[in-house]
């Protein structure tokens, strides 16, 4: 390992060469082939050597005796492969529903519990690369790093001026190990594309470069810091979420230092409840700040593993590690909210065409046939009620699709996948019961409910109006699944609802109503009852007649005899309430 690595540390693979570059580096390495064939050998011969000996716990009966032995034999194996092969392993780390519970155990250690490399090394490099010497940036940092990570390792420090920070300094000779490894990488993507079923490998070489782009920008500490104020930026009105500071006098590529945090990682559920604090309100805000992250600032960590969760004593949630960020555009937010929706609803029609525009089908694709084939996958999962899937539920039933359909996994939605199956991971880890979609569910009816913004009052009517009719049921379903958040008052959101509805916006909705009130299912007083059983804890009986006689006024412009008998359903219904 050592001749490979020195051998890479040419000129065309410096410190200097921020960027991921895959020609570049397959030129280098096309003129090099025994520096990729010596690391590919290390590679096959561990990975070989492990297999065998699972096999030989089979053969002899002893797998039960020898588990222990194994589990700590793959922790150590990815160990020595290096920063690659322990980012796998750490996503592997927050899926108790896919690995077993003995190596569960063992790859929870790659988080933050590597091998250190020296100090000397360590405080060499931030001396240079700050230009002035330890003494003169920290009047305190600890004799050892407190925790090692695959690309650095922390200190504990204090400034002169008194604020306890982490040191976060990379680990050496970084950047060409990454570079050698995502060649290999790149060249089995390409060579077992052909041999996968379908289109089921058809971009691996583009996710391949995807991981890349995020491993170089991941190791850049300059990017880290200004993702982490972009970040803090996004959850600045959330006293939930805490982001630490960065201190830019004394970061550069290499070094970072930012606020130190105190709290429990989010997997030692013994801890976390003897702080004080309850784990499913720290689920909550996980995945619910999550869900934010994709579908309202559209910018996310995409490596949320428990070794950058913190659960604060106060109850908040910590984030650090803002390497591995990505964005998304506004109309790629507004399709997943569209496909979360149509999933919900179980509008497989809308589904397919949400797929299309997401990039998993392409749009000459004959979505008919794959219609049925995403009601037969997803109907049993979803069932008849929303808490009864989870999203391993989901990317299981959808991998079966992509062995008899032409789906493709673009590589922007490799990381999206990599960080919601994350953070599913962790909650099940605090919660074995739990299911994503109960937290998320509401969160997105809420979302829709409040409409901040026109993209989202548009999709409330999507949800509320299917060809032309009302929707109630899901009206009520919204409703009371919003509820379920103790915070949510149903009257903010009838207000701005009421606003939209009178706005020049809302013309549509106002002759979608008129045409409800004109056909068979007009608004009739039992009708009245129910959306008054949905509303009664928020507002008076008076109120209501009022709002709803100013809604009924405005629509009167529309059409006065359309909405007579809804008028006279409002006023009997008022006349038995008051």
């Amino acid at each position: 390992m050592k001749e490979v690595n020195k051998g890479v540390t040419s000129q065309t693979l410096t410190q200097n060469n921020r960027r991921y570059d895959p020609d570049a580096i397959a030129r280098y390495y096309r003129y090099r082939p025994w520096l990729a064939w010596a690391r590919a050998l290390v590679i096959i011969w561990n990975f070989t050597g492990f297999i065998l000996g699972l096999k030989w716990d089979e053969w002899r009966n002893q797998v039960e005796q020898n588990k222990l032995k194994r589990a700590v034999q793959l922790r150590q194996m990815l160990t020595r492969l290096g920063p690659t092969f322990i980012k796998v392993g750490q996503a592997l780390s927050t899926r108790p529903d896919l690995v077993r519970k003995d190596f569960l155990e063992e790859l929870v250690k790659l988080q933050d519990q590597l091998p250190p490399f020296d100090n000397a090394i360590a405080y060499q490099l931030i001396e240079t690369e700050l230009g002035r010497s330890l003494q003169e940036i920290y009047s305190e940092l600890s004799e050892s790093p407190v925790a090692a990570a695959s690309l650095g390792q922390v200190y504990r420090g204090r400034l002169h001026s008194g604020e306890e920070v982490a040191v976060k300094v990379q680990r050496p000779n970084l950047r060409p190990v990454l570079s050698l490894d995502l060649y290999l990488m790149r060249w089995a993507a390409n060579w077992l594309s052909p041999w996968l079923p379908l289109n089921l490998g058809h971009d691996l070489s583009l996710i391949v470069d995807e991981f890349g782009i995020k491993l170089f920008e991941e190791i850049d500490y300059l990017n880290e810091g200004r993702n982490a104020e972009k970040f803090a930026t996004n959850f600045r009105n959330d006293p939930r979420v805490k982001v630490p500071a960065i201190y830019w006098r004394y970061t550069s590529t290499r070094v970072l230092t930012l606020e130190w945090l105190n709290g429990f990682k989010l997997t030692d559920t013994k801890r976390v409840r003897e702080a004080g604090l309850d784990p499913e309100s720290i689920i909550e805000i996980g995945v619910t700040s999550g869900l934010q992250q994709l579908l309202e600032h559209g910018f996310f960590h995409a490596d949320p593993h428990p070794g950058n969760l913190f659960a604060m004593p106060d109850g908040r949630m910590g984030y650090i590690d803002f390497g591995m960020m990505d964005q998304l555009d506004e109309t790629t937010k507004e399709t997943l909210v569209d496909a979360l929706v149509h999933l919900i609803n179980k509008d497989y029609n809308d589904l397919a065409l949400d797929f299309v525009n997401l990039g998993f089908l392409t749009p000459d694709t004959d979505i008919r046939p794959i219609i049925p084939a995403l009601e037969a996958v997803w109907g049993d999962a979803i069932g008849k009620n929303v808490g009864d899937f989870n999203f391993k539920t989901i990317t299981d039933k959808f991998s079966e699709l992509m062995y008899d359909y032409p789906f493709r996994v673009p590589a922007k939605f490799a990381l999206i996948i990599r960080s919601l199956v994350t953070q599913e991971g962790i909650a099940l880890s605090l919660n074995p019961q739990f299911k994503i979609v109960e937290v998320a569910y509401p969160y997105v009816a809420r979302r829709l409910l409040t409409g901040e913004s026109p993209q989202l009052r548009r999709r409330l009517l999507n949800v509320l109006f299917k060809d032309g009719k009302f929707q109630w049921q899901r009206l009520e379903n919204m409703i009371a699944i919003a509820r379920t958040d103790e915070d949510f008052d149903v009257l903010p959101t009838a207000k701005l609802g009421l606003q939209f509805l009178l706005s020049d916006e809302g013309k549509f909705l106002r002759r979608q109503l008129i045409l409800a009130l004109t056909e068979d299912d007009r608004l009739h007083t039992e009708e009245v009852q129910r959306l008054w059983n949905l509303v009664k804890d928020d507002l008076t009986p008076n109120r209501l007649f009022d709002v709803a006689i100013g809604v009924l006024a405005e629509l009167s412009r529309e059409g006065v005899a359309a909405i007579l008998p809804s008028v006279n359903a409002l006023t009997s219904f008022h006349s038995k309430t008051s």
